[in-house]
């Protein structure tokens, strides 16, 4: 039983039954067993009466870790505002935010994105693409579609935009509890070895406890951020063994020999996540974009058209051409891309097309040829009838010399 002060101090606070003096003399003196059962609910009610259900959950609430057992069949993806600040294209200061996608069997990192404005489904959309897209570094080998996503309720992994990406792909899409990020600890790992051993050692880190200001100057530019981080990714973070696995990501994610599943086609892949740009008109000399001018040997075939422009804004140096909904090419812009179109390859593209012409002209003209002579619209002409001669009036007579009356 409770004694008559712990009676009254219970009808103030539930804090005070285990935090006022004087209290101690009137708990049951039993077992040690009983003593450390008190003292962990007593820490339970503390935590619940100061900080309320958040802080009891955050501390005492079991969660419920979902364990995989082969790579690509679940994947996690979450943001984070990094502590760091760059300059963006105008040379301000912003803080970026970093977009995750990770392997949940492996912990590999399967792709990213980072940008200067708060999290959209479009950014969630490129770092997605990079994700399931075989990679152009050759270190970085994790692709593929997963079987299940796993984020949070934030409003772009709601949107229907992703919805209808994980439908088309065939991928199920799960949402945590709203306000509880437990269920995601694995990217919010990851999180925090960013924080602790990347970000130092950039200009502008912001440390904790500085209110914002970052240690040095920041220097940084997106473009020079996102190579820094790949960098990271590939060459350090996928490639060392991992504290949980025992195993590195990379070395991991490639230990089953499995193949992984990917799109029935590329190009489809491009129609539902890379960002959509203006209608664009095709000119004798490529398709002007962004103040850049892409060219293809298949677009020779279709100057004067119009096509739909689909891009990534992390690689300028290629886009994806749709004509009529349908995926017509990839795009190079000689000066920002590795790849080049040479004289030759427009040359023959050119000629391929004329050819084509004039093969056409030729199989319309021999068609036309043969067709029986339209006379529907032709305008009727009256016959001409020949009249017969009149026999009563004599003809002139012809005279051989010339006469005068008077002769």
């Amino acid at each position: 039983m409770l004694c008559a002060g712990q009676r009254r101090r219970s009808r103030i606070s539930t804090v005070a039954l285990v935090t006022l003096p004087g209290t101690a003399d009137c708990r049951p003196r039993d077992t040690p067993r009983s003593a450390r059962s008190f003292a962990r609910s007593t820490r339970g009610l503390t935590a619940l009466a100061d900080g309320g259900d958040a802080a009891y959950r955050d501390r005492f609430e079991l969660v419920y870790r979902r364990s995989t057992s082969a790579p690509n069949e679940q994947w996690q993806m979450d943001h984070t505002l990094l502590d760091v600040i760059i300059l963006n294209d105008r040379q301000q200061p912003v803080r970026p935010w970093l977009t995750i996608v990770l392997d949940d069997y492996s912990r590999a990192i399967a792709g990213y994105t980072v940008g200067v404005s708060a999290p959209t489904a479009e950014n969630s959309a490129l770092a997605f693409h990079q994700a399931v897209a075989r990679k152009r570094n050759p270190k970085w080998v994790v692709s593929g579609l997963p079987d299940i996503l796993y984020s949070d309720h934030g409003s772009d992994f709601t949107s229907t935009r992703i919805e209808h990406v994980c439908l088309d792909l065939h991928v199920r899409l799960i949402h945590s509890r709203v306000g509880v990020p437990q269920g995601r600890g694995k990217i919010e790992r990851f999180y925090r070895t960013i924080t602790t051993e990347l970000l130092p050692h950039l200009h502008g880190f912001i440390p904790h406890g500085t209110g914002g200001a970052p240690v040095s100057e920041p220097s940084l530019t997106l473009h020079q951020l996102d190579d820094v981080l790949e960098r990271f990714i590939v060459n350090e973070y996928n490639e060392r063994p991992h504290s949980a696995t025992g195993s590195a990501p990379h070395t991991r994610w490639r230990s089953e020999s499995f193949i992984p599943r990917m799109p029935a086609h590329p190009e489809d892949l491009d129609s539902l996540l890379l960002t959509a740009a203006t209608t664009r008109r095709v000119q004798r000399d490529g398709i002007r974009f962004a103040s850049t001018r892409y060219i293809s040997p298949v677009l020779a075939a279709y100057v004067g058209e119009d096509v739909t422009v689909r891009y990534d804004p992390r690689d300028l140096g290629e886009v994806r051409i749709f004509h009529d909904n349908a995926f017509l090419c990839r795009a190079i812009a000689p000066e920002r891309s590795s790849e080049t179109v040479s004289f030759t390859d427009l040359q023959a593209a050119r000629n391929q097309q004329r050819r084509a012409l004039k093969q056409q002209l030729r199989e319309l003209t021999t068609h036309a040829g043969s067709l029986p002579e339209d006379t529907r619209h032709r305008p009727e002409v009256a016959p001409v009838v020949e009249s017969a001669p009149d026999r009563t009036t004599p003809p002139p007579a012809r005279h051989g010399l010339r006469t005068y009356a008077n002769d």
